[in-house]
């Protein structure tokens, strides 16, 4: 089992901050593994922890600053009030408990195909919009365009569409630049996916052997190594490049698994 923990945390770490789905990648994982169930659910989202750990990390000038001026104290503030309206859309839907109705008939193989492929085709769309850029700065998100991004972001409930993907989709479509679309994804992550986290440990009531809490931390450990190196990676090639090559990786592998599903 702490093999399997391993595993998944490498697969988390991975793909959480990259637009391919880390649920739907989990998901697919957890089949072939062998680790369904109740608890198999309440790991792929708790150990998102880890990865959310990295980015606070990474992004530990923006996220812990030293706020020695008005200037800096402002920025900081107008930032993180933008984020808490990004955050609001998945909010509601979490108090309107529709992530129970997604647990029960949406975590199979066959929806993360399917929600695979279309967030490739949404993220191929968003690429053309980028002759359009007008957001190059966080600075210059106005609430409004974080509402919007928040509402995207909602997207993700389904399996397989992908957090990242939702978020970076909807900043595109709406014209921040692909550093800007990544980095606010990076800040809308860490209240969404801590509150899904301890939602979901609510849930559980804290009913977990100490085994279980081992496989945990385990996962949860891994995850934060992992996403720690992929975030500094996916920051550095989005400078440069496209996101094309995920949106074309997400159509292959939704293909492979409705083919072997």
């Amino acid at each position: 089992m702490i093999i399997k923990a391993i595993i998944l945390g490498i697969i988390e770490g991975l793909t959480e901050f990259l637009p391919v789905s880390s649920t739907g990648h989990l998901i697919i994982a957890n089949k072939y593994l062998n680790f369904t169930g109740d608890f198999a659910n309440s790991f792929a989202i708790i150990i998102q922890v880890g990865a959310i750990l990295a980015v606070m990390l990474y992004f530990k000038d923006k996220v812990f600053p030293k706020l020695d001026d008005k200037r800096r104290l402002i920025e900081y503030f107008s930032l993180w009030t933008k984020v808490a309206v990004g955050v609001l859309p998945a909010v509601i839907l979490g108090l309107l408990k529709f992530d129970d109705y997604v647990d029960e008939h949406f975590f199979n193989p066959t929806t993360v195909a399917i929600a695979l492929i279309f967030g490739a085709i949404l993220l191929l769309l968003g690429e053309k919009g980028q002759k359009k850029t007008k957001v190059v700065s966080e600075k210059h998100i106005s609430y409004k365009q974080a509402f919007i991004v928040g509402i995207a972001q909602c997207m993700a409930v389904i399996p397989g569409m992908s957090r990242s993907a939702s978020t970076i989709i909807g900043g595109l479509f709406i014209g921040f630049s692909r550093k800007v679309a990544a980095e606010f994804s990076f800040f809308l992550a860490i209240p969404t996916l801590i509150g899904a986290a301890i939602l979901k440990i609510y849930k559980m009531g804290l009913d977990f052997t100490s085994y279980e809490w081992l496989i945990l931390a385990v996962g949860t450990f891994v995850s934060f190594i992992v996403a720690y190196l992929v975030i500094a990676f996916f920051m550095n090639y989005i400078k440069k490049r496209k996101l094309t090559p995920f949106a074309y990786y997400r159509i292959i592998l939704g293909i492979i698994v409705l083919l072997v599903v």
